[in-house]
């Protein structure tokens, strides 16, 4: 069974989420700031995704430095309104509005910083085909659309709404596929990614996970500029501009 991580309010952080909250109420609402003010507005978030939002070795919190920013307000968007469940991330944002919510994503997606290196395989050779072959060119009679046709070529991500899939943890992997199998994490309707989890099995969560944390993340990273052909599934969030026709 794939299990979701619920890792303890790091030491110092629930005075940040206080503050944050506080400072966001209808009664002390958050001014708008430019980006040299937006630092220290971020700490609360830095404080579990690491400097930067860079990302920490435990395993767990995902890289958002560089992801585009249409993805992250979606995501933010998705915890404040509840269709992601966690209660941390819940707390710092319940107050903020959107307009503030995108501030927070278009500095995260504004930071250019370099990706280490890959762990090691984590997995035998044959796992590690079976990965990349789901990931690069899916599994149509089980309806498995390729992640690619999706997460760009380059598996980057497409701006401005789709993650790229390279340079995070495994654990972080499976526990994200396996939340949105099991309802636990959703996504605006049509919920694409949804539909998918739904139709792999723990072992090619598994072999997908460890395809995808081995390989080196090329271009800095970048998000591709939109995608070369249509979706394969109608997904919710993903602007119809961003489409190829």
């Amino acid at each position: 069974m794939i299990r979701l991580l619920r890792p303890l309010l790091p030491l110092g952080l629930g005075a940040a989420l206080a503050a944050s909250a506080w400072a966001a109420t209808p009664e002390a609402p958050v001014p708008a700031t430019g980006a040299g003010g937006m630092p220290q507005r971020v700490l609360a978030c830095v404080t579990c995704h690491g400097k930067e939002g860079r990302a920490t070795p435990d395993g767990y919190f995902p890289r958002i430095a560089g992801k585009p920013a249409g993805y992250l307000y979606n995501q933010l968007l998705n915890f404040r309104d509840g269709r992601r469940s966690y209660p941390q991330m819940s707390y710092l944002i319940e107050h903020l509005t959107d307009d503030y919510l995108r501030e927070i994503a278009g500095h995260f997606a504004s930071l250019e910083l370099p990706y280490p290196p890959p762990p090691a395989p984590q997995a035998p050779p044959a796992v590690l085909e079976q990965g990349r072959l789901l990931v690069q060119q899916g599994d149509a009679a089980r309806q498995i659309p390729a992640c690619v046709q999706c997460h760009g070529q380059a598996m980057t991500g497409v701006v401005p709404a789709i993650p790229g899939l390279l340079g995070l943890p495994r654990d972080y992997l499976n526990s994200q596929l396996g939340a949105w199998a099991t309802g636990q994490r959703r996504a605006q309707s049509p919920d694409c990614m949804a539909r998918v989890a739904r139709q792999l099995t723990p072992g090619d969560v598994s072999a997908v996970s460890a395809w995808l944390a081995a390989q080196p993340v090329p271009a800095g990273g970048k998000p591709a500029a939109r995608l070369t052909a249509a979706l394969p599934l109608p997904c919710g969030g993903v602007p119809a501009d961003a489409v190829a026709h």
